[in-house]
């Protein structure tokens, strides 16, 4: 009898938390309706008056979900576990009006129904049925883990509730959406188009009008007018074009075209195709000033210094590559940001623009300059060896072809002063010698004497 009494006060103190506590008569009621099932076994016995009586209200604080108990068992059904947790839901949402208000149980109790809303939404979506990468019009798609709430879904625009919603973005162009929104997107990876066609539109802002657009967003097709029925027409002012609320979020961004023709850094509003697409080109070396705006560089200072600096990069360029020791230390990787400064001296990104108008290019220029040359002429005895002699006066140091006082001749590369240089003439005595001896070996010889 001791061990019937022990399981009686066990089975009583384990009743289920979200059953409602029931009256004497109810208790009554319910023992003869469940006493044809259970006739084989022995009534289980009463317990004693000193011992406390169960209260809903109170076990329902003493759940404690870190020991997982709704995790679904071994052989049960997908849909019994779905069916319990909302019998749950719906329970716990009774206790939370039946405790007072702002009282720290009737916290508690919201946090239990929200650790319980997000179990129910596991077991609807769960992983294996959302997998990591998806593959959608050339966008590369991967799930999310962060349970941030700051984003934006960008194709239904609500905001994803990073906590209880699946999302996804694109590793190319940064796309953010729902995982239920995957299979309605219609618009393909901005990346491609910047793999494909890598350049700018460098007319400011081409506009066309609303007719030639037949009323409608340039992008999704959604009717749209500059009264704001049936929605509003926002122009980007990268494109000229005009988009609907979907598609254009006022985001701003600079435009190339406005910097490359009048030196204005000003951003303005653009669609989100415009805004992805321009910050994917922003580093890509594909703006040659000298043809698009030859007399930028007579107004604009800083793009005549940095000019100069990049021609003396590359003219220190070859002295590193048949240099063991500037290989070994890596000098070039100075500019690695900034690779094609190492190639040419004529391309330039919009943010190389952007920094030079700041003064951040110039600064960090010089100072890979001083670098180089300091390795150069100071450090490295292989490429002291390579300097020039002034072949006019053959006086004073030696010389380079990055010092500010020499200059080069351009059909044998030889270095002189540059006083020296332009008080002789303006012609290389070194090719002028070469010229000699080319004529000296093709002259034709002179008539036989004795014939």
């Amino acid at each position: 009898m001791e061990y019937d009494e022990k399981l009686a006060r066990f089975r009583q103190a384990h009743l289920n938390p979200f059953n409602k506590q029931l009256g004497p008569r109810q208790h009554e009621q319910r023992a003869s309706e469940e006493a044809p099932d259970f006739a084989s076994e022995e009534a289980l016995p009463e317990l004693p008056p000193g011992e406390p009586e169960f209260h809903c209200a109170e076990r329902v604080m003493d759940l404690g979900l870190s020991e997982d108990h709704f995790s679904r068992p071994v052989g049960l059904f997908l849909a019994s576990d779905i069916q319990q947790l909302r019998q749950a839901i719906e329970e716990c949402k009774q206790v939370i009006l039946e405790l007072p208000e702002h009282s720290e149980k009737q916290k508690d109790a919201v946090v239990r129904l929200i650790h319980l809303r997000l179990k129910l939404q596991e077991l609807k979506d769960p992983n294996e049925d959302e997998p990591n990468i998806r593959v959608l019009l050339e966008h590369r798609f991967y799930k999310e883990k962060s349970k941030s709430v700051k984003q934006t879904c960008d194709k239904c625009n609500t905001i994803i509730w990073g906590l209880i919603q699946t999302w996804y973005t694109c590793t190319g162009c940064y796309y953010r959406c729902h995982s239920k929104c995957l299979n309605l997107i219609s618009k393909p990876c901005v990346r491609s188009k910047v793999s494909h066609q890598a350049e700018y539109e460098l007319n400011i802002c081409p506009e066309t009008g609303l007719d030639s657009q037949d009323y409608r967003c340039a992008e999704c097709r959604a009717p749209i007018s500059l009264r704001g029925v049936p929605s509003e027409a926002r122009q980007c002012d990268y494109t000229g074009q005009y988009y609907c609320s979907h598609c254009h979020w006022n985001d701003l961004a600079i435009i190339p075209a406005r910097v490359v023709h009048n030196w204005d850094f000003e951003p303005r509003k653009v669609s989100r195709c415009s805004m992805r697409y321009l910050a994917l080109m922003v580093s890509r070396p594909v703006l040659r000033l000298r043809e698009i705006n030859p007399l930028l560089f007579n107004y604009v200072e800083e793009l005549v210094e940095i000019r100069k600096l990049r021609q003396d990069i590359l003219l220190m360029k070859p002295y590193f590559i048949t240099c063991k020791e500037a290989m070994e230390a890596r000098l070039l990787l100075q500019l690695q940001d900034r690779q094609h400064f190492v190639e040419n001296d004529e391309m330039y990104s919009v943010q190389d623009l952007l920094d030079a108008h700041t003064g951040r290019l110039s600064c960090s220029l010089t100072e890979t300059h001083t670098l180089f040359a300091k390795h150069i002429k100071l450090d490295c005895e292989r490429c002291q060896a390579k300097g020039f002699v002034c072949e006019l006066c053959r006086e004073g140091d030696v010389l380079f072809p990055f010092d500010s006082h020499t200059s080069v001749c351009t059909e044998c590369s030889a270095v002189f002063h540059r006083d020296c240089y332009y008080d002789n003439s303006t012609t290389c005595p070194k090719c002028a010698r070469l010229t000699l001896r080319k004529q000296s070996l093709f002259q034709e010889p002179g008539p036989d004497v004795d014939a």
